[in-house]
């Protein structure tokens, strides 16, 4: 029938509004619930959270999923300057916006080593595509969630390098804890695959 469909949608918009209404705003409840304690805030903002609400930022903020990147970051196992990273190049090859510069570091005869001495991101150009972090073969580069940066300088200030680039691999599994216990998973069901194809060698042997 002709303009049914309008008035289907207009009842789904009648509906959820009465009921954002009366699960959020809960007139009963006025005069006795902080309705913006930590509680309260972890209720809306759950995946099947209702309602409708407002965040009393800064003080406090919404819940990133761990879905969610930004920039880029380098990640090192034990100390700094043993990153994940060996300057392969990879990374900068498949950026779509060309914003990933690297200098290959060299031992004291001038030889290349697997070592970058030097890793920038321009991050006023960097889409947050996550490129970068899909196709490094050694698992260096993740996405930061770090998205409040804001400076009065975004030349010097937006040009990351490897100071604020490197995290430990701790940040990361904070950050990505699914993520990263599958890779930890996938390395060391890798890792035992090769004892078991050295034993097998040694029994042949």
């Amino acid at each position: 029938m002709f303009g049914f469909g309008l008035i289907k949608g207009l009842s789904v918009t009648m509906r959820h509004f009465i009921e954002s209404f009366v699960y959020d705003r809960k007139p009963w409840e006025w005069f006795t619930v902080d309705r913006y304690d930590n509680k309260w805030l972890e209720r809306h903002q759950a995946v099947d959270g209702k309602g409708i609400f407002t965040i009393q930022y800064p003080e406090q903020k919404r819940k990133v999923p761990e879905r969610f990147r930004f920039l880029p970051m380098l990640v090192y196992e034990e100390t700094p300057e043993e990153p994940r990273c060996t300057a392969c190049g990879i990374c900068a090859r498949v950026c779509p916006p060309q914003c990933i510069y690297i200098e290959r570091a060299t031992d004291d005869r001038g030889r290349p080593k697997a070592q970058p001495s030097g890793f920038w991101i321009d991050a006023v150009i960097c889409m947050s595509c996550g490129y970068c972090a899909e196709y490094c073969p050694f698992d260096a580069i993740k996405m930061n969630q770090e998205h409040e940066t804001p400076t009065t300088d975004r030349d010097r200030d937006m040009f990351l390098d490897m100071d604020h680039l490197l995290v430990p691999i701790q940040y990361y599994a904070k950050l990505h804890p699914s993520d990263y216990e599958a890779e930890e998973a996938a390395r060391r069901a890798k890792e035992e695959a090769k004892r078991r194809a050295a034993e097998k060698r040694a029994e042949k042997d």
